[in-house]
C-alpha cells in the first residue's frame, strides 16, 4: 500500500492537473472579450509607441501555442488622425503567455504579420525609411541609448542600456508603400520575413525577401547593438543583399544618423553593369553594353563622403587597383580616384560616363549628353595593356572628368602602331547645342597599321611617320560630327612604300587616255623617299592643301575636295620628275572662268581622281612622262 504521504502528492497532481486543464479550456472564454481586446490593443501600443486599432474581437486558440489572432489591426501616429496608418495588416497573430492571461495580464513575445501594408517616407538622403514611433518602450529605450551616447560618444557605459523585452516580429506577403503626390507608390511586394530581438540590449538580426522594380531581392542585417544604431551610435553591423542585377555584402562599423558612418569591409558584384544602372533607375544611362563588375574594398563613409582604399576592381574579368571617393554633398555626386588595371576596354569602361557610342550600339544615333548634369567626375586610368575599338594599346595613362556640362576623355600617353599615342575627345554641353571636339596625336607610328586600324586600305603608305586630326563640330548625332566639322588633317610619312600603285602601269594608262578604275593598277608598290598631307576641314569636306610623296624617280602630288558625307572625292593631281616642281593649276578669275595663260611646260602627267572613296576612277587631263 502507497504511504499516506504518497498518497497526498498524487491527490495534489492531479487536482493541479485538473485546475490547469480547466484553466487552459477556459482561456477562449477568458480571452474572447471585449476588455481582453482592448488590453491586447494597449499593449501592442505600448510596444510600438504607435495607436493600435483593433476590428473585432480577437480569435483565441489554444492548441498548438497559446496564440491571438487579430484582424484589421492598424498602427497610426497619436498626432496625425487623419493621416494613412503606418503599418495595416489583414491579420496580426499574437503568442501569448498561458500563465499571464490566468492573472489578468497580457504578455506576448513574437507577433505575424499577414499580408500587412508598411509606409515609409523619403529622408533627407533621398531614400525611403520607416517612420520612427515618437513614444512607447521602443522610443524610450532609445533616447536612454541616445544620453548613453551623448555622455561619452567614443565609448558609451554599454551596461546601462535598457533591458526591455521586444520578442520577435515576422511578417508574410507584405508590402511596402510610400506617398507620392497624395497617392500610394508600391516600392516593394511579396515582403516576407522576420525580426529577432529578446531584449532592448542584446543582438538583433533581419532576413526578408521581396520583390523590388520586377526582381527578386534577399536582404539580411545584423548587429550586437542595435539600440545603439537606432540612438544615433556607431556599432557593428552585417549586411547582405541579394538580386540578380547585383549583389552587395558589408562587415564592419555603421552609424544609421543623419551624419551616416560606415568603417569596414564591402563587396559588390553585378554580371551587367548597364542591366544595374538601368535597374537602379540611377539617370546614368551607359550608352553600351558594359559587362560584369565587381568590387572589393575597404569603405569609409561619413558625412557625404565615401572612400574606397584598397579597392580590387574586375571589369568584364579585368582585374585593376585603386581607390576611389565619391562625395555626395555638392548639387551633384563626384566621383575621383585612381585606378591601375593590366588589361582594359577604354571604349567599354567609358560608355558608363560619356557617350562613346550610340544608344543601340548600332546606327548613327543620337548622343545623349546629359550625363554630364548629373554626376561630377575625376577618373586617373593606367593600364598595361587596353583596347580601343579595334586598336591595341600599352602602357596607357589617361583621364576621365565630367563637370558642369562639360566631359572630357584624354589618353596622354600611349603606345600603340609602333609609337605613341595621345587623344582628347570633349563633349560641352552649351545653350545652342553640344559641341564635339576631337583630337589625335599620333607620333612616329607605323602609318600602315595606323591607316588599316582607320578604315584606310586605299593607297596605304607603309613606314614610320606622324599623324595629327583636329575636329570641332556639333554633337547632336555622330553623323552629324563628322558631316559637319571643322578642323585639320595633317600628316608626314618617312621613307617606305606606298602600296597598292602599280605606277608604271598608272603612268601608261594615263597616257592612253580614257577613263580607268584605281583598282585597275593597284597591283604593285611604290618605293618612296617621304610624304607629306595637309588638309583644312570645313563642313565635313576636306580640302587638300598640300599632299606630296616623293619617290627615287617621281614626285606625285593632289589636290582638291573629298567629302565625309557623301564620301565623294574631286581631285586633280599630277606626277613629275623627281626635283621637278609640279606646274601651276589654272586659277579661277572673279567671273568664274579659266586664265587663258597657258602653264610652263613641264613634263608632267596630269589626271583628275573622282567617284568614291571605295571605288575611285582616274581620268587623264594631259599627257606627259611616259611609263618607261
Amino acid at each position: 500500500m502507497p504511504s499516506p504521504l504518497i498518497r497526498r502528492g498524487i491527490w495534489a497532481i492531479g487536482a493541479a492537473v485538473i485546475v490547469i486543464a480547466l484553466a487552459v479550456a477556459a482561456l477562449p472564454l477568458i480571452a474572447s472579450t471585449r476588455i481582453v481586446r482592448d488590453r491586447i490593443a494597449w499593449e501592442m501600443s505600448a510596444w510600438s509607441g504607435f495607436r493600435v486599432s483593433i476590428a473585432g474581437a480577437p480569435r483565441i486558440e489554444v492548441w498548438p501555442t497559446f496564440r491571438a489572432i487579430l484582424s484589421d489591426v492598424t498602427l497610426s501616429r497619436w498626432t496625425e488622425n487623419d493621416a494613412p496608418p503606418v503599418i495595416e495588416a489583414e491579420r496580426v497573430e499574437i503568442d501569448l503567455s498561458a500563465m499571464a492571461a490566468l492573472r489578468g495580464d497580457v504578455v506576448f513575445s513574437a507577433a505575424r504579420l499577414v499580408r500587412p501594408t508598411i509606409r515609409v517616407e523619403r529622408g533627407a538622403s533621398g531614400l525611403f525609411l520607416p517612420v520612427m514611433p515618437s513614444g512607447g518602450r521602443i522610443a524610450r529605450s532609445i533616447d536612454v541609448a541616445h544620453g548613453l551616447i551623448n555622455a561619452n560618444p567614443a565609448k558609451p557605459d554599454l551596461g546601462k542600456l535598457p533591458s526591455d523585452p521586444f520578442g520577435t516580429v515576422e511578417f508574410r506577403d507584405g508590402r511596402v508603400v510610400a506617398t507620392v503626390d497624395g497617392k500610394d507608390q508600391e516600392i516593394l511586394s511579396s515582403l516576407t520575413g522576420q525580426a529577432n530581438w529578446q531584449a532592448m540590449n542584446s543582438n538583433a538580426t533581419m532576413s526578408a525577401t521581396g520583390i523590388w522594380r520586377g526582381e527578386s531581392v534577399s536582404l539580411d542585417l545584423a548587429s550586437p547593438q542595435p539600440l545603439v544604431l537606432f540612438a544615433g551610435g556607431a556599432a557593428p553591423m552585417t549586411v547582405a543583399f541579394k538580386a540578380a542585377p547585383a549583389t552587395f555584402s558589408f562587415d564592419g562599423t555603421a552609424g544609421i544618423s543623419p551624419n551616416a558612418y560606415l568603417d569596414g569591409q564591402a563587396k559588390f558584384s553585378a554580371p551587367s553593369l548597364r542591366r544595374l544602372l538601368e535597374w537602379s533607375q540611377a539617370g546614368i544611362a551607359p550608352g553600351a553594353a558594359i559587362g560584369s563588375v565587381t568590387v572589393s574594398s575597404k569603405i569609409t563613409a561619413a558625412a557625404g563622403r565615401i572612400k574606397f582604399e584598397n579597392t580590387a576592381v574586375a571589369l568584364d574579368n579585368n582585374p585593376g587597383m585603386g581607390a576611389l571617393d565619391f562625395s555626395l554633398t555638392e548639387a551633384r555626386p563626384v566621383i575621383s580616384g585612381t585606378l591601375a588595371f593590366d588589361t582594359l576596354d577604354l571604349q567599354s569602361f567609358l560608355s558608363a560616363f560619356t557617350p562613346l557610342t550610340p544608344a543601340g550600339g548600332t546606327g548613327p544615333g543620337e548622343i545623349d549628353t546629359s550625363f554630364a548634369d548629373r554626376v561630377n567626375l575625376d577618373l586617373r586610368l593606367s593600364a598595361a595593356h587596353a583596347t580601343a575599338g579595334p586598336v591595341q594599346l600599352a602602357d596607357v595613362a589617361a583621364t576621365a572628368q565630367v563637370k558642369n556640362g562639360l566631359a572630357v576623355f584624354d589618353i596622354s600617353d600611349a603606345s600603340a602602331f609602333n609609337g605613341n599615342i595621345q587623344s582628347s575627345l570633349r563633349f560641352d554641353r552649351k545653350p545652342e547645342g553640344t559641341q564635339v571636339e576631337m583630337r589625335l596625336l599620333a607620333s612616329d607610328v607605323d602609318m600602315g597599321a595606323f591607316a588599316t586600324a582607320a578604315g584606310m586600305t586605299r593607297l596605304v603608305p607603309v613606314g614610320s611617320g606622324t599623324v595629327s586630326i583636329i575636329l570641332k563640330g556639333p554633337g547632336k548625332s555622330w553623323n552629324s560630327i563628322f558631316e559637319n566639322a571643322d578642323g585639320s588633317f595633317s600628316a608626314t610619312i618617312g621613307p617606305g612604300s606606298l602600296t597598292g600603285l602599280n605606277l608604271p602601269a598608272f603612268l601608261k594608262r594615263n597616257e592612253q587616255g580614257g577613263f580607268f578604275a584605281l583598282d585597275d593598277v593597284a597591283d604593285g608598290t611604290l618605293p618612296i623617299d617621304g610624304a607629306e598631307i595637309k588638309a583644312s576641314i570645313s563642313k565635313g569636306v576636306a580640302r587638300l592643301d598640300k599632299a606630296e610623296a616623293n619617290a627615287p624617280k617621281y614626285k606625285i602630288w593632289l589636290s582638291g575636295i573629298a567629302s565625309y558625307a557623301g564620301r565623294g572625292l574631286a581631285l586633280s593631281g599630277g606626277i613629275v620628275p623627281a626635283g621637278q616642281q609640279p606646274a601651276p593649276q589654272p586659277q579661277a578669275q572673279a567671273n568664274g572662268q579659266a586664265s587663258t595663260q597657258p602653264p610652263p611646260p613641264l613634263n608632267q602627267s596630269l589626271f583628275f581622281v573622282g567617284g568614291n572613296w571605295s571605288t575611285p576612277f582616274i581620268s587623264p587631263i594631259s599627257r606627259g612622262v611616259s611609263g618607261q
